[in-house]
């Protein structure tokens, strides 16, 4: 396998050159956890995979539970699942955990604390009740916790707090009351599974994330999950002899079924958030991008939003602006761009504006 192999077979399996699934839920369980604190670009990911499925069924599907967001494996939000969001919250939140630790103590939310916290969220939510965020702050609040107070400047010790519940397994996203995200009570959400077994959930994971994201290494596994190294091998292990590898450049990929799966057409061109699954799923992006333009990437900041993809490789970036009735697409490509390349990129967006209900513009 070159670079070119491994980009285009990562498309196949990430199910974005042909796909079968007609769900929100389908795709959120095949890629097992969609990265989703950009909201219309988690959506629309969604859409790319699947046939037949817009924006407004995907809205359906949150609001019914059908997929959920939550903070789990890394300090951010993900869709997952309800029948995976059990075992991934036991097996990622103690390092999420870990990871916020330093902010727990600086914002004063020691243990105590967040338990009380806890309490004073599930009580709120009894009985079916969805709330938004500022309404747990003033349940908070009616019960002597200050959210913002003590250390906290901008809100963080709110959003701290709601967290932690999520990361405990207590709340998870309930249905969109306006445009504002709400919480429900995560019993209310998911069913109870099966007790935890560690080692099979390492396994499950590796397992689900190569046949998903493969080829890909231990090392994009572990930054993936936000587990150690240590226990990617670990899960890659537990799941032979289900895993293939072949060693390119002095690493070991892992895959699932044939390394190399069937092509899309050349040219082909996607328009993706730089939270895509494509780009967030791995720690070595060198298959999908050159040096020179992650070093641009990498200076962008904030500004980096969008990414344009042709033949599984990123060739620029792109901006979304939105009309009444239109969706216009703003493109710098890094290079120059052929005739049949520029009809490719142009027919992204127009499965973009179709996605969202709206024209191309």
């Amino acid at each position: 396998m070159n670079d070119d192999d491994i980009a285009q077979a990562r498309l196949a399996n990430q199910r974005l050159t042909a796909t079968t699934f007609t769900t929100a839920a389908e795709v959120v369980g095949w890629l097992v956890a969609v990265q989703a604190q950009e909201y219309a670009g988690a959506k629309a990911a969604l859409g790319l995979r699947a046939h037949g499925l817009d924006d407004a069924a995907v809205e359906r599907a949150f609001n019914a539970g059908e997929i959920l967001r939550t903070h789990v494996l890394r300090p951010t939000w993900h869709f997952v699942t309800p029948a995976d969001i059990r075992w991934l919250l036991a097996l990622t939140a103690p390092r999420v955990h870990q990871t916020n630790g330093s902010m727990y103590r600086r914002l004063e939310l020691d243990e105590a604390t967040l338990r009380r916290c806890g309490d004073v969220i599930t009580g709120a939510l009894q009985g079916g009740r969805a709330l938004t965020r500022n309404q747990l702050r003033d349940e908070l609040e009616r019960a002597g916790i200050a959210t913002p107070g003590g250390p906290d400047r901008d809100g963080q010790r709110l959003a701290y707090i709601v967290m932690w519940a999520e990361l405990e397994g207590l709340i998870a996203s309930g249905p969109r009351l306006g445009k504002q995200f709400s919480y429900r009570l995560l019993d209310e959400r998911a069913p109870a599974g099966e007790p935890f077994d560690r080692d099979a959930a390492l396994a499950e994971l590796a397992r689900r994330y190569v046949a998903s994201h493969g080829p890909a290494t231990a090392a994009d596994l572990a930054n993936w999950s936000g587990l150690t190294l240590t226990d990617a091998r670990r899960g890659i292990a537990a799941a032979q002899p289900a895993l293939l590898h072949e060693e390119v450049d002095g690493q070991t990929l892992w895959f699932a079924d044939a390394p190399l799966p069937p092509r899309s057409p050349s040219p082909t061109a996607y328009l993706l958030s730089i939270y895509d699954e494509t780009t967030i799923g791995y720690k070595d992006r060198s298959a999908i991008v050159s040096a020179d333009d992650g070093a641009r990437l990498g200076t962008m900041g904030n500004a980096l939003q969008n990414v344009i993809v042709l033949d599984g490789r990123i060739v620029g970036t792109w901006r979304r602006t939105l009309g009444k009735d239109t969706l216009g697409v703003e493109l710098n490509p890094f290079r120059g761009l052929s005739e049949r390349e520029r009809a490719a990129v142009a027919a992204a967006g127009e499965r973009l504006a179709e996605f969202f209900g709206l024209a191309g513009d």
